[in-house]
């Protein structure tokens, strides 16, 4: 989403010789960081209920549980792949909590088995990809349709309630004031990404994979090992979320988590994730999903329909990745 080089008289400047001040202003998160600051703006003045700190601690809802997918994510599709299977892992993860609930399950086993669960759907996934060399997002695609039937398989029209009190806080229990454990999970695990991805050899190897996977393998990069890793890790945030959601909501349906999926890459390539890999940030992902829980909160406090919000996501994620092609197609 950032320009490798800058105009100076005429004469292109690598961006590696701009100050980097310089490069901060014009980078993606800083613009995204305003229209961020514009949307609390506008949301202020549209409702005098927006700035209630327990309404504001009530949107992270609409961001938490998505966003922690969506870090996973972000790393999945710098390394030139993706996961449409998410939310399908979700449903999945949650069924398999609602089984072990009605058979007297503790809490401890349920997020064991949540945990459990995204794992092992990641480590599926991750085993056709990097394992037998298919395509991703074919492989997600399928594995989407079988988690989710699996659910459906189980449950049918009916859903599993009756979760322990204890099991609740997950979903709806506050660690200070009205800083809900999601929000606060929200902020320990976009710190713990942005370390990986920013600071150590593995966030390095992953976008040496996404700029040239099969040059990365001569150079010795462990490219289906690193491959593997990601898938395993986005089903593990998969399982996160599905604890996280299924206390919030006190039930588990088969439809639970539907249209995550979208949300979940609407959020990381409007964090400037580069769709087709190589590219992006962690903080950027983080902007992303404050703007989007932005648009989401306020335009429910307007009374905006359902419906009308997933046209507005869907606009989104093709304004995103459609806007950089046309900036490109008009300065030439």
């Amino acid at each position: 989403m950032t320009a490798t080089s800058t105009s100076i008289r005429g004469r292109e400047i690598p961006d590696r010789l701009v100050p980097g001040w310089k490069r901060a202003l014009k980078s993606w998160e800083t613009l995204l960081f305003v229209v961020a600051v514009a949307i609390f703006i506008a949301n202020s003045l549209a409702s005098p209920y927006f700035l209630d700190p327990w309404n504001l601690s009530d949107a992270s809802f609409n961001f938490t549980e998505k966003a922690i997918i969506a870090f996973a994510m972000a790393m999945l599709i710098i390394a030139g792949e993706i996961d449409l299977s998410v939310a399908a892992i979700i449903a999945l993860a949650s069924t398999a909590m609602g089984m072990a609930m009605t058979a007297g399950a503790p809490v401890p086993v349920l997020v064991l088995i949540g945990l459990a669960t995204g794992l092992i759907c990641g480590a599926f996934n991750g085993f056709l990809v990097a394992g037998l060399g298919l395509p991703s997002i074919v492989v997600t695609i399928g594995t989407m349709s079988l988690f989710r039937g699996l659910a459906y398989i189980v449950l049918g029209d009916g859903a599993f309630t009756g979760y322990p009190d204890a099991f609740g806080w997950f979903g709806q229990g506050y660690v200070w004031w009205v800083f809900s454990f999601e929000l606060v999970l929200f902020v320990v695990m976009a710190i713990v990404f942005g370390i990986l991805l920013h600071a150590t050899d593995f966030g390095r190897r992953v976008y040496v994979i996404g700029n040239n996977a099969t040059a990365a393998r001569f150079s010795g990069v462990r490219v289906d090992r690193i491959r593997f890793i990601l898938f395993l890790l986005t089903g593990l945030m998969s399982g996160i979320a599905a604890i996280c959601l299924t206390s919030r909501l006190g039930s588990t349906r088969p439809s639970i988590a539907t249209g995550f999926e979208l949300e979940v890459v609407t959020m990381v390539v409007l964090g400037g994730v580069n769709i087709l890999g190589g590219s992006g940030s962690i903080p950027g992902v983080v902007i992303a999903a404050l703007v989007m829980g932005l648009v989401t909160f306020g335009l429910g406090l307007l009374n905006v329909p359902g419906i009308v919000m997933s046209i507005i996501i869907g606009a989104l994620l093709i304004s995103v990745i459609a806007l950089p092609r046309l900036w490109k197609m008009a300065r030439t």
